[in-house]
């Protein structure tokens, strides 16, 4: 029996939407296979999303499915920060994503424990200028905190209509360091989104942050008592910064209304701290980029590790992200940018006067709408230090009224602490993860992913341990 031309077109049309969308994904960002890839079960998906079509303004974004049950589990959203450093090159292949760069600079390994055991995964390379994410209207690289959340707004909102299956599923909002400006901004602005919106609303269930810059005022001063509390500079330094500098009226990024002593004492202190100490994290040992970049150029496996952790981790990823083959299978770099792709941008003019903005309000505002909040903190950080985080914290409890349900004490993971917690209701939680960096779930993975999966899940940390002590 022969079929009409309407009929034969329909069922053609029917077969285009199929190619198109694999179980509501946009098949054309499929990531089919990246470079030196191990094998695996779940799928990856690379693209952009237009922001403004206008200015051609667009965002880079990389999406990993849960390993397991992702119909199951909530989506997560990551950001690092900066500002201006690139989410996919920092979290997702750096700190929790699915796979780490090879000491060979050429291929990827597993990583054990990726936060995609417990979520989905979302990480966006933001604002314009970072990383992948470009605008053909120069002007845009002049940006801000504002400019930031409307365009982080548009892209969410965007994105979901490429996956749109996945508009129901619950989101949890995290990110780390300059995060603790991007993430709660653009939290407040989703949350004034769902408030207009007739349609869809975001189903907004969790914000979490990382060694978050919050507010100079608490966060610069934690940074010189963390470097002497750690031996790293004197009584008498120490002493002098303290008498000289007013950290009340301190400006992002340099103090420039400061008197001489203070810049002095603290030029002093950066001296003998030295460029062979990893700031973000005290115990590390440091990697020799120029020694790295040239090893690799030569086929060389140049993995140095450290309790642990490689160390040279950065300069791998840097050589394997500019590889044409790897910006190929992520469908990045679509507008051949006139640069090579960097952690952190060179083309960013980002407003230093955001930096001095208080976050208290925005984290407060997020609480009082009923969304949990999480502040966690790698210990052996010196540049956002659990000092002033803490201290953040308990002021933000203060004015919220918040009465403390689980005293400050140890959480476990696997019969050892895992850190210190303290939690103000189901509202309000603030967690040191021990042993980790400014980056915690690159030094300490496995407490991160405990951490991460408590809160995604809605549980506690453990705050006893089974294993009996002699």
């Amino acid at each position: 029996m022969q079929m009409g031309f309407h009929h034969l077109l329909l069922i053609g049309f029917g077969f285009i939407i199929i190619l198109n969308n694999v179980n509501g994904h946009p098949i054309e960002d499929l990531v089919e296979n990246l470079p030196g890839q191990p094998k695996v079960g779940f799928r990856q998906y690379a693209g952009y999303v237009d922001v403004d079509e206008k200015a051609g303004r667009s965002l880079f974004y990389y999406f990993v499915e849960a390993e397991k049950d992702a119909d199951k589990l909530p989506l997560t959203l990551w950001l690092n920060g900066g500002p201006g450093c690139s989410s996919i090159g920092g979290g997702a292949f750096t700190e929790l994503g699915p796979f780490f760069p090879r000491g060979d600079g050429r291929g990827l390994r597993r990583n054990t424990k990726s936060w995609n055991k417990a979520s989905n995964l979302l990480f966006i390379e933001s604002p314009a200028g970072v990383g992948w994410s470009y605008s053909n209207t120069s002007s845009d690289y002049t940006c801000g905190d504002d400019s930031t959340a409307k365009d982080m707004l548009t892209f969410m909102i965007r994105w979901y209509a490429k996956f749109s299956e996945l508009k129901s599923k619950p989101l949890f909002l995290t990110g780390e360091s300059y995060a603790g400006h991007y993430i709660p901004q653009l939290a407040n602005v989703i949350l004034d989104y769902n408030k207009q919106s007739n349609d869809f609303k975001f189903n907004l269930k969790g914000v979490a942050i990382g060694n978050p810059l919050l507010r100079l005022d608490r966060d610069v001063p934690a940074v010189y008592e963390y470097y002497w509390s750690h031996g790293m500079i004197s009584d008498e330094i120490y002493l002098r910064i303290k008498e000289h500098c007013n950290f009340d009226d301190y400006e992002f990024p340099v103090p420039h209304n400061e008197p001489i002593s203070c810049n002095q004492a603290i030029d002093e202190a950066y001296k003998i701290i030295s460029d062979y100490i990893n700031v973000y994290d005290v115990i590390l040992d440091v990697c020799y980029p120029s020694i790295v970049q040239q090893e690799l150029r030569l086929h060389k496996q140049v993995t140095k590790m450290s309790v642990g952790v490689d160390v040279c981790m950065t300069s791998e990823r840097y050589f394997y992200f500019n590889l044409p083959e790897v910006q190929k299978a992520l469908h990045a770099n679509r507008t051949n940018l006139p640069y090579e792709w960097s952690m952190c941008s060179d083309v960013l003019n980002y407003s230093q006067s955001d930096g001095d903005t208080d976050m208290l309000p925005s984290l407060k505002n997020i609480i009082q709408h009923d969304v949990p909040l999480w502040i966690f903190s790698g210990d052996q950080d010196s540049v956002v230090p659990l000092i002033g985080s803490r201290t953040l914290v308990r002021e933000l409890a203060n004015d919220l009224n918040l009465k403390t349900t689980v005293a400050y004490g140890a959480w476990f993971h696997k019969g050892q602490v895992g850190g210190w917690q303290v939690e103000y209701g189901h509202k309000l939680t603030f967690a040191t993860v021990r042993g980790a960096a400014h980056m915690v779930p690159y030094a300490q993975p496995s407490r991160a992913l405990h951490l991460f999966s408590s809160f995604v899940h809605g549980r506690r940390l453990p705050n006893a341990t089974r294993i009996p002590i002699a």
